[in-house]
């Protein structure tokens, strides 16, 4: 396994070996590294021949500060973490200035609305960092696939509509979410939370699987006013949201219509500690 801090150098290698005929997939992270981000890494193994993982907290992607601060930063457990995995993968742990040289903001972007959903509401500025780096990223590491959580689903639509009008090289694979034997998706976040929260935690995910099995009995505005007062009524676990969308638009929906996919969105706050879920409805 091979460490790149620079991309200059990375993009040598990763042309050399293309050059070979070598094909490669591609996981970009924050680091703090977990189970889930060990999936997506043995799933890009399992179609490449080269598995790139980037470890990188992005700095235009935070709309609080603080939020940034706190973002757990573990590079050398990182590393040994992925060493027991396989030889062939190449790590790039990029400084900022590796990836901004000096200029530390985000590009603006139209993702045809998808980016004022959901996330897009309560975190301003949010997918413009995320369509920044992950451009970069791409353009930096050329890979043939990269590898992406449905977790983040809204992200994970973003970035699909991120390569569709920028016509950039690179199929995007989604991937499971990667839960925990209570049913909590794993987050590098959950490392933050107190015990007593984390064994609260896994209520959001058996809310959402709650609200499925009402989906098609009662409507939306009834599940979604259900699951509000579910919430309301729990002692440690605060509800940002919850939304029933279509699967394309991201917009929440009213009522539900024949050949649509719908999935359930939900966000909410553990102490300080802010935990997103999803659930496909049908």
């Amino acid at each position: 396994m091979t460490v790149y801090n620079n991309k200059v150098q990375i993009q040598k290698h990763i042309k050399k070996l293309k050059s070979e005929g070598f094909t490669f997939g591609f996981v970009p992270t924050m680091g703090a590294l977990h189970e889930g981000h060990l999936a997506l890494v043995n799933e890009a193994l399992l179609h490449n021949d080269f598995a790139v993982v980037s470890i990188f907290v992005n700095p235009t992607q935070f709309d609080n500060a603080s939020d940034l601060k706190k973002y757990p930063r573990t590079l050398e457990r990182d590393i040994e973490l992925l060493q027991t995995q396989s030889e062939d993968i190449i790590v790039y742990a990029p400084s900022v200035d590796d990836i901004y040289e000096g200029q530390t903001t985000a590009e603006r972007f139209n993702f045809d609305g998808l980016e004022h959903e959901m996330e897009g509401r309560f975190r301003d500025g949010h997918f413009d960092g995320v369509g920044t780096i992950v451009k970069r990223l791409f353009e930096i590491v050329t890979p043939n696939r990269a590898y992406f959580g449905e977790k983040d689903y809204q992200q994970l639509a973003i970035i699909k509509k991120l390569v569709e009008k920028h016509k950039l090289p690179v199929t995007i694979v989604g991937c499971a979410i990667y839960r925990d034997a209570f049913g909590l998706a794993m987050s590098s976040r959950n490392e933050r939370l107190k015990p007593n929260y984390k064994k609260q935690a896994p209520f959001i995910y058996k809310t959402l699987q709650a609200a499925k099995a009402q989906f098609g009995i009662k409507n939306a505005k009834e599940i979604v006013e259900w699951v509000e007062n579910e919430f309301a009524n729990h002692k440690l676990l605060k509800l940002e949201y919850f939304i029933i969308a279509d699967v394309k638009t991201l917009k929440p929906i009213t009522t539900q219509q024949k050949n649509t996919n719908y999935r359930a969105f939900i966000a909410a706050y553990a102490d300080d500690i802010r935990l997103i879920d999803n659930l496909a409805l049908n």
